[in-house]
């Protein structure tokens, strides 16, 4: 049901599933998830790693994004409601 309203969210911006948003939306939706099931199973370490992989994942694209099109970046965190990366 979610990725069917994320395949329908990014049909509207008639962009391929492979975009960088696309991939960040994912990403996101997938950390979510795994943030509410680590807070009912807080000894859970596998999935606290696969928590780490995935925000890492995500940290690149976002960096990438961030240097190829600030403008996009901007509206990306925006719209997901997620805080924007700190520049070193």
């Amino acid at each position: 049901m979610i990725k069917n309203a994320l395949i329908s969210f990014q049909e509207k911006k008639e962009e391929s599933r492979g975009s960088v948003e696309f991939q960040v939306l994912s990403f996101t939706n997938k950390i979510r998830r795994l943030t509410s099931h680590l807070e009912l199973h807080r000894k859970d370490f596998l999935s606290q790693r696969g928590l780490r992989k995935i925000l890492g994942k995500r940290q690149k694209l976002l960096a990438y994004l961030s240097k190829k099109n600030r403008v996009r970046y901007k509206e990306l965190i925006n719209q997901l409601n997620i805080r924007e990366l700190k520049t070193r």
